[in-house]
Parts: structure tokens; sequence; C-alpha cells
């Protein structure tokens, strides 16, 4: 949010906090608090002239992938997506869907999205990584609980000025927008696809309408992987950052546990449980980052 929509949103918390109605309701309080909470940070990182190196980041790509699981991988990997969405909605951020790739029953294999706005990479970052979910699929006939999985990589967005881009390095191919199952939903090729010849990095973007948009789309991915593979190669640490954020989507490399059946989410970095699953798939999730934001404070990181 801009500092005009902090001190909006801050004056009407404060009168929320003020409502008798609410101060009756221990869930709407809390709410309100964890909120103003979090408004409070956004003012002091404008009070420090925003020094901290994450806040200037105002854009970032986040890729979500399903990994182990099948097709439940794909439906979980899905919810992440629609989560970190109305997560972007509440937080007053922009989302701009990229590229996705949807099964047949509704999941999605991969999703690419840019959010954009304050504090957005700051927030996001420690999402990186594999999320586990363990629950009762709605096919599952014999009411076994299975055990599947999804990755998140958040990367700063790279602009033009970062990276330069020859038009000799890339091939740039047109077609037909596909929707679940492969089909084609486009009568017009309108979906982009841009090999980068040097790295062998392909990207691709087809959820606009408009070509040009799609180009445009798939070129801001392209730049943003080729600069961080160039952060990569000069420094060992970024590499193993990158690869601990996406790593093999593996059951055991994880970061978090969606627990359905007992209501659970387990941050295992901080070692911390949540509950409240329906609400926090709904985008809530400002319990489980301002946690970490907190431990990690904690820990001089």
């Amino acid at each position: 949010m801009e500092k005009e929509e902090l001190e909006r949103r801050k004056r009407e918390i404060e009168q929320q906090l003020a409502d008798p109605a609410i101060l009756r309701d221990p869930e709407r309080i809390r709410a309100a608090s964890i909120e103003y909470g979090r408004i409070e940070k956004e003012f002091q990182a404008f009070a420090r002239g925003s020094s901290d190196a994450g806040s200037a980041v105002s854009k970032v790509v986040m890729e979500i992938r399903a990994g182990a699981g099948g097709d439940e991988a794909a439906l979980f990997a899905g919810e992440l997506a629609r989560m970190y969405g109305a997560y972007a909605a509440k937080r007053g951020w922009t989302v701009t869907p990229i590229d996705s790739h949807q099964n047949a029953l509704g999941g999605t294999k991969e999703t690419v999205m840019e959010l954009g706005g304050s504090g957005v990479y700051n927030a996001l970052r420690h999402e990186a990584g594999v999320h586990r979910v363990q629950r009762i699929p709605a096919t599952e006939k014999s009411g076994r609980i299975h055990t599947s999985t999804a990755s998140v990589a958040v990367l700063p967005e790279a602009r033009e000025s970062d990276i330069a881009i020859r038009p000799q390095d890339i091939k740039v191919e047109f077609f037909r927008s596909s929707g679940p199952g492969g089909q084609n939903v486009n009568k017009v090729e309108t979906a982009v696809r841009i090999y980068h010849l040097p790295t062998g990095v392909v990207v691709s973007s087809q959820d606009s309408r408009s070509q040009q948009k799609n180009r445009e789309h798939a070129m801001m991915v392209l730049r943003t992987k080729i600069l961080d593979a160039k952060r990569r190669q000069e420094a060992e640490k970024s590499a193993r950052e990158r690869r601990e954020q996406i790593g093999s989507a593996d059951r055991s490399e994880k970061i978090r546990t969606y627990n359905f059946p007992q209501d659970r989410i387990t941050d295992h970095r901080i070692k911390e449980n949540f509950h409240n699953i329906e609400g926090i798939m709904a985008g809530n999730i400002d319990p489980i980052i301002e946690a970490f934001a907190d431990k990690k404070s904690e820990n001089g990181n």
C-alpha cells in the first residue's frame, strides 16, 4: 500500500477497535489487531526511508508448480495460487496472471504470476520452498490420507535496465492458448513462447487475450530468470538460496505442512502451528508471515 492508503486503513481499524460490537467478538478483535500491527510495521519502513533492500522491490514473479502427488498435487498448487492471489488483494497489491497449465480436474500443473505493491518482496520471499498437503482427496474411496507437494519460488522482478537481451539471442513462437486437458481455447495464436538461445531458458505467457501483452509478460519473466541465473553465477550463496527455494518438490523437502484432517498448518522452519486452514487458504496468511518475520527478527536475521 502507498502511505496515504495506509493512513486511511489505519484510521478505519482504529474506528473498528473502538466499536463495542467488535469488542465483543474476540475473532474480529484479533484480526483487526493483527492488521493494525502490520500497518504499523509498514509505517516504520516508510520512516526509515525504506532502507531495507527488500522493501525497494515493488514487483515479484511468483511460480507455483505441482510436485509429488499427481492430480492431488495439481489441485493443491491451484489452491496455493488462489491463496496468494487473495492475500495480494487484501494487501492492495496488483496481480497479473502470466501463465498457467491446468489439468482436467481443475488443478494447476504450473502457475506464473506477477505481484506488485509496497512490501511485496519482504512479505512473500520466505514463502519460497516446498509446501506439503495431507488430506483425503475427493476421489479417495477408502478414506486414506494422501500426501502431496507443490513448490513455490519468489523472484524479484527484473527491469529492462537490469539486463539486456539481444534480439538475435531469442526465438519467439506463437500458439493458441490451451485450457484444461490441453484443448485450444482461442482461435487466434495469442499465446507466446520465447526461447533464450544462449542459456536454454524457455518461458511462455498465454493468460492475456492480447498477443502483444503476452509477449511483454514473457519477456519480463525471461529477464527475471536470466538475471536470477546471473546472480547465482556471481555468488554461490545465491545459488544455494535458489536451490533451497525450488528444491526437488520431494515430500521430504518441506517448509510447511497443511494437515486438513487436523485443521493444522505447521511451519517447520519456526516450529509453530496455525489453525483455521479454511481461512488461511482464503488468503488470511498474515499470522504465518508475521510469525516467521518475528522469529527471524529475534534471531537477528
